[in-house]
């Protein structure tokens, strides 16, 4: 029945909209990767239910007692001199309030130099932003369902143009014990701007996820599937250096087919050695792959792997993401857990 009404809901929210991803919304540094072990599995895994607390940033649902006094801290460089970070901690109040959850996350876009519309060098100036998130989780009581929210208070600060944003996650999780197989659904950031930059309001980047994750039997590996962007279907667009000539000296832009937009919905990862002291991690975006491929050149773009690492209470993750020829990107994490309990993950 569950797999049934994950089948219909993902036709419904793929149905209707036909305009490529990005490029469309603000805070677009919200859908970011939150965590070196995130960025490792491809991004947007929405199905890892364990004392992670970093989980939470992509699925409120995963909120659970197991998480209760973990302290989490993230950063990486992005292109150039972009740097963002996460920080995340879960706190238990009791057996029956159950587990709360804050996180931050933030994006400093570096230095630029100014130019007036001459061409003449003016001031130099920045650019950051930010969210403060705070979330819970409800477990349906004598059942595997989870229903969770993060509510998320944004500001952003470019150049010398401000806005103030509200959005709201929310998150579900069913948990097949028999087969340890996780079921997933997602809808994040829906929001608004409280104030704009420059009096016209735009909208937030909407985003339904769709995930499942199952365990392996006797072999020490879990694997991941996502779909991502299901609010739409047509998230391709024609790469102008992929368009044919004809013999007449005219081009043809490049043909998307069904299987290919299709894929580019999907994100698939790998951890071996889920459960123990050390892992390892590998993942795949196929959109991001087919996005940044360069004709004629095989540059490896969607592959990510990553590696985390137990010593005592301290949890060392590193990520690294494959993007360009000239441009990748690395994560480095820290999870120290500060309860009596033992460290899982």
């Amino acid at each position: 029945m569950l797999k049934r009404l994950l089948i219909v809901l993902m036709m419904l929210f793929c149905a209707v909209n036909y305009s490529q991803v990005g490029g469309k919304s603000v805070y677009q540094f919200l859908n970011l990767v939150t965590s070196p072990r995130q960025a490792a599995l491809g991004g947007k895994v929405i199905t890892i239910y364990d004392n992670d607390v970093n989980q939470v940033h992509f699925n409120p649902a995963t909120i659970n007692a197991e998480m209760d006094n973990h302290l989490s801290l993230n950063y990486g460089n992005y292109y150039g001199e972009v740097t963002y970070g996460t920080a995340a901690y879960a706190y238990t109040y009791d057996r029956h309030v159950q587990t709360f959850h804050a996180g931050v996350n933030y994006v400093n876009y570096g230095k630029f130099e100014g130019f007036d519309e001459n061409g003449q060098p003016t001031t130099s100036f920045t650019g950051s932003e930010a969210a403060l998130s705070f979330g819970y989780a409800y477990n349906v009581p004598f059942t595997n369902f989870y229903f969770g929210a993060n509510a998320k208070l944004i500001s952003s600060t470019l150049e010398s143009y401000n806005s103030i944003g509200g959005a709201v996650d929310f998150g579900a999780l069913f948990i097949d014990e028999g087969n340890d197989v996780n079921w997933a659904l997602v809808v994040r950031n829906v929001g608004t701007q409280i104030t704009t930059y420059a009096g016209n309001s735009e909208k937030l980047p909407l985003e339904i996820l769709i995930g499942v994750s199952q365990e392996v039997e006797n072999v020490p590996i879990r694997w991941h599937l996502t779909l991502e962007n299901m609010q739409q279907w047509n998230v391709a667009f024609s790469n102008p250096n992929r368009a044919t000539g004809s013999i007449d000296g005219g081009s043809s832009q490049e043909k998307v087919g069904f299987i290919n937009n299709a894929l580019r919905h999907v994100v698939v990862g790998a951890e071996l050695f889920p459960t123990k002291g050390f892992n390892i991690r590998l993942g795949y975006n196929f959109r991001r792959a087919e996005e940044l491929r360069v004709v004629e050149q095989r540059n490896f773009s969607g592959i990510s792997l990553g590696v985390g690492l137990k010593m005592g209470n301290i949890k060392f993750n590193y990520s690294y993401s494959r993007y360009t020829l000239a441009a990748n990107t690395s994560l480095f994490g820290l999870t120290i857990d500060f309860s009596d309990k033992r460290y899982q993950y």
